[in-house]
Protein backbone atom coordinates (compact mmCIF):
# COMPACT_ATOMS: atom_id res chain seq x y z
CA UNK A 1 0.00 0.00 0.00
CA UNK A 2 1.19 3.34 -1.22
CA UNK A 3 0.83 7.39 0.05
CA UNK A 4 0.00 8.73 -3.43
CA UNK A 5 -0.98 12.33 -1.95
CA UNK A 6 -1.00 14.17 1.63
CA UNK A 7 -2.97 17.16 1.94
CA UNK A 8 -2.81 19.77 4.77
CA UNK A 9 -4.98 22.49 6.29
CA UNK A 10 -2.93 24.58 8.73
CA UNK A 11 -4.57 26.06 11.80
CA UNK A 12 -4.68 29.56 12.27
CA UNK A 13 -3.65 30.07 15.89
CA UNK A 14 0.37 28.97 15.89
CA UNK A 15 0.05 29.09 20.11
CA UNK A 16 -2.03 26.06 20.18
CA UNK A 17 -1.00 22.53 19.86
CA UNK A 18 -2.78 21.84 16.83
CA UNK A 19 -0.92 23.09 14.21
CA UNK A 20 -2.90 21.15 11.05
CA UNK A 21 -5.32 18.65 9.74
CA UNK A 22 -4.59 16.20 7.03
CA UNK A 23 -6.23 13.41 4.59
CA UNK A 24 -4.17 10.68 3.02
CA UNK A 25 -4.91 8.77 -0.12
CA UNK A 26 -3.62 5.61 -0.23
CA UNK A 27 -3.46 3.93 -4.04
CA UNK A 28 -5.10 6.70 -5.43
CA UNK A 29 -8.48 5.18 -4.19
CA UNK A 30 -8.76 5.38 -0.39
CA UNK A 31 -8.85 8.33 1.55
CA UNK A 32 -8.72 8.97 5.36
CA UNK A 33 -9.38 12.53 6.34
CA UNK A 34 -9.07 14.11 9.97
CA UNK A 35 -5.73 13.18 11.22
CA UNK A 36 -3.32 15.56 13.56
CA UNK A 37 -0.44 17.19 13.17
CA UNK A 38 0.06 18.02 16.55
CA UNK A 39 3.45 19.56 18.37
CA UNK A 40 5.09 17.54 21.25
CA UNK A 41 7.96 17.69 23.37
CA UNK A 42 10.44 16.30 20.61
CA UNK A 43 8.34 17.55 17.50
CA UNK A 44 5.35 17.43 15.50
CA UNK A 45 3.63 14.41 15.52
CA UNK A 46 0.57 12.46 13.91
CA UNK A 47 -2.57 11.26 15.47
CA UNK A 48 -5.02 9.08 14.05
CA UNK A 49 -8.59 10.41 13.42
CA UNK A 50 -10.53 9.58 16.55
CA UNK A 51 -14.02 9.64 18.59
CA UNK A 52 -14.55 10.36 22.37
CA UNK A 53 -15.55 6.98 24.21
CA UNK A 54 -19.20 7.15 26.31
CA UNK A 55 -20.48 5.37 28.95
CA UNK A 56 -24.62 4.67 29.39
CA UNK A 57 -26.35 6.28 32.77
CA UNK A 58 -27.30 3.75 34.38
CA UNK A 59 -30.58 5.15 35.69
CA UNK A 60 -31.94 6.79 32.14
CA UNK A 61 -29.10 5.14 29.80
CA UNK A 62 -28.11 8.32 28.21
CA UNK A 63 -24.77 8.81 26.44
CA UNK A 64 -21.82 10.46 28.54
CA UNK A 65 -18.12 11.67 27.98
CA UNK A 66 -15.94 9.55 30.27
CA UNK A 67 -14.71 12.23 32.36
CA UNK A 68 -18.09 13.66 33.01
CA UNK A 69 -19.24 12.73 36.99
CA UNK A 70 -22.94 13.56 36.60
CA UNK A 71 -25.64 12.31 34.13
CA UNK A 72 -26.05 14.98 31.16
CA UNK A 73 -29.50 14.20 30.88
CA UNK A 74 -30.85 13.35 34.44
CA UNK A 75 -28.35 14.46 36.63
CA UNK A 76 -27.72 11.13 38.57
CA UNK A 77 -23.71 10.60 39.75
CA UNK A 78 -22.05 8.71 37.57
CA UNK A 79 -19.58 5.82 38.92
CA UNK A 80 -15.92 6.45 38.35
CA UNK A 81 -14.71 2.72 37.84
CA UNK A 82 -16.26 3.07 34.40
CA UNK A 83 -13.19 4.55 33.03
CA UNK A 84 -11.08 1.98 30.75
CA UNK A 85 -7.28 1.92 31.32
CA UNK A 86 -4.91 1.53 28.90
CA UNK A 87 -1.83 -1.35 29.22
CA UNK A 88 0.32 1.77 30.84
CA UNK A 89 -2.64 2.52 33.23
CA UNK A 90 -3.75 5.83 32.18
CA UNK A 91 -7.20 6.19 31.39
CA UNK A 92 -8.88 5.60 27.67
CA UNK A 93 -10.67 8.48 26.36
CA UNK A 94 -10.40 8.60 22.68
CA UNK A 95 -10.69 5.38 20.72
CA UNK A 96 -8.98 5.71 16.60
CA UNK A 97 -11.79 5.37 14.03
CA UNK A 98 -8.53 4.22 11.75
CA UNK A 99 -4.91 3.63 12.77
CA UNK A 100 -2.19 1.63 11.56
CA UNK A 101 -1.38 -2.31 13.06
CA UNK A 102 2.10 -1.89 13.09
CA UNK A 103 5.12 0.24 13.66
CA UNK A 104 6.17 -0.11 9.47
CA UNK A 105 3.12 1.40 8.42
CA UNK A 106 2.94 4.12 11.41
CA UNK A 107 6.48 5.15 10.89
CA UNK A 108 5.62 5.22 7.47
CA UNK A 109 2.82 8.04 7.91
CA UNK A 110 3.83 9.79 10.26
CA UNK A 111 7.38 10.46 8.07
CA UNK A 112 5.51 11.20 4.80
CA UNK A 113 2.78 13.69 6.31
CA UNK A 114 5.58 15.47 8.52
CA UNK A 115 7.36 16.15 5.06
CA UNK A 116 4.45 17.02 3.59
CA UNK A 117 3.39 19.65 6.64
CA UNK A 118 7.07 20.97 6.72
CA UNK A 119 6.82 21.66 2.66
CA UNK A 120 2.98 23.10 3.15
CA UNK A 121 4.36 25.74 5.80
CA UNK A 122 6.47 27.10 3.25
CA UNK A 123 3.71 27.62 0.99
CA UNK A 124 1.67 29.01 3.04
CA UNK A 125 3.86 31.80 3.16
CA UNK A 126 4.24 32.27 -0.40
CA UNK A 127 1.14 35.10 -1.47
CA UNK A 128 -1.75 33.66 -2.81
CA UNK A 129 -1.58 30.61 -0.88
CA UNK A 130 -5.14 28.26 -0.93
CA UNK A 131 -5.10 25.06 0.99
CA UNK A 132 -6.15 21.83 -1.12
CA UNK A 133 -7.31 20.52 2.01
CA UNK A 134 -11.00 21.55 1.54
CA UNK A 135 -10.97 20.45 -2.26
CA UNK A 136 -11.65 16.79 -1.37
CA UNK A 137 -15.68 17.87 -0.39
CA UNK A 138 -15.79 18.42 -4.03
CA UNK A 139 -14.03 16.84 -6.40
CA UNK A 140 -15.99 13.58 -7.04
CA UNK A 141 -18.94 15.80 -7.71
CA UNK A 142 -20.55 17.43 -10.78
CA UNK A 143 -20.65 20.63 -11.45
CA UNK A 144 -23.65 20.86 -13.20
CA UNK A 145 -26.97 22.31 -11.68
CA UNK A 146 -29.00 20.47 -10.13
CA UNK A 147 -32.85 21.37 -11.57
CA UNK A 148 -35.07 23.10 -9.19
CA UNK A 149 -38.90 21.67 -9.58
CA UNK A 150 -41.74 23.49 -7.39
CA UNK A 151 -44.37 21.55 -5.52
CA UNK A 152 -46.87 24.09 -6.56
CA UNK A 153 -47.66 25.48 -9.98
CA UNK A 154 -45.81 29.40 -10.39
CA UNK A 155 -47.63 32.29 -11.09
CA UNK A 156 -48.04 33.25 -14.69
CA UNK A 157 -47.50 37.23 -15.38
CA UNK A 158 -49.98 37.17 -18.53
CA UNK A 159 -52.85 35.29 -16.63
CA UNK A 160 -54.95 37.48 -15.35
CA UNK A 161 -55.94 36.93 -11.94
CA UNK A 162 -59.76 36.82 -11.45
CA UNK A 163 -61.52 38.73 -8.60
CA UNK A 164 -61.78 36.92 -4.91
CA UNK A 165 -65.58 35.95 -4.53
CA UNK A 166 -66.40 35.06 -1.16
CA UNK A 167 -68.23 31.86 0.11
CA UNK A 168 -71.51 31.69 -0.67
CA UNK A 169 -74.04 33.19 1.88
CA UNK A 170 -71.25 35.67 2.75
CA UNK A 171 -71.84 40.03 2.54
CA UNK A 172 -69.75 41.11 -0.18
CA UNK A 173 -67.16 43.65 1.58
CA UNK A 174 -67.60 46.72 -0.62
CA UNK A 175 -71.28 46.40 -1.81
CA UNK A 176 -73.68 49.00 -0.98
CA UNK A 177 -76.09 47.28 1.25
CA UNK A 178 -79.83 48.90 1.09
CA UNK A 179 -81.71 50.15 3.96
CA UNK A 180 -82.11 48.26 7.12
CA UNK A 181 -85.63 46.46 7.11
CA UNK A 182 -88.00 46.01 9.74
CA UNK A 183 -89.59 42.60 10.10
CA UNK A 184 -92.58 43.76 8.91
CA UNK A 185 -91.00 43.99 5.73
CA UNK A 186 -91.16 48.37 5.30
CA UNK A 187 -87.70 49.78 5.57
CA UNK A 188 -86.15 52.46 8.20
CA UNK A 189 -86.74 55.11 5.83
CA UNK A 190 -89.95 54.24 4.96
CA UNK A 191 -91.36 54.58 8.23
CA UNK A 192 -88.93 57.86 8.73
CA UNK A 193 -90.93 59.50 5.41
CA UNK A 194 -93.86 58.26 7.28
CA UNK A 195 -93.53 59.96 10.09
CA UNK A 196 -92.58 63.21 8.22
CA UNK A 197 -95.63 63.59 6.03
CA UNK A 198 -98.41 64.85 8.73
CA UNK A 199 -95.85 67.53 9.80
CA UNK A 200 -95.67 68.59 5.85
CA UNK A 201 -99.09 68.48 5.75
CA UNK A 202 -99.85 70.31 8.89
CA UNK A 203 -97.49 73.36 7.16
CA UNK A 204 -99.51 73.54 4.54
CA UNK A 205 -102.43 74.94 6.35
CA UNK A 206 -100.21 76.28 9.15
CA UNK A 207 -99.78 80.54 9.53
CA UNK A 208 -98.70 82.23 6.66
CA UNK A 209 -100.26 79.79 4.65
CA UNK A 210 -101.88 81.79 1.17
CA UNK A 211 -100.06 84.68 1.96
CA UNK A 212 -98.47 84.34 -1.40
CA UNK A 213 -101.05 82.91 -3.30
CA UNK A 214 -102.72 84.62 -6.36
Amino acid sequence: MEITEVRIKLMDESQERLKAFCSLTFDDCFVVRDLKIIEGSSGPFVAMPSRKLTSHCPKCGMKNHLRANHCNQCGSRLAENRLIKDADGRAKLYADIAHPINSACREMIQEHVIREYENELKLSSQPGYISRYDDLDGEDYSTDEVETRRVDSPHSSSTVSRPHHPPAGDPMPNSVSGPHRRPGGSSMADSTADSASPNAKSAEGGFGSGIFEE
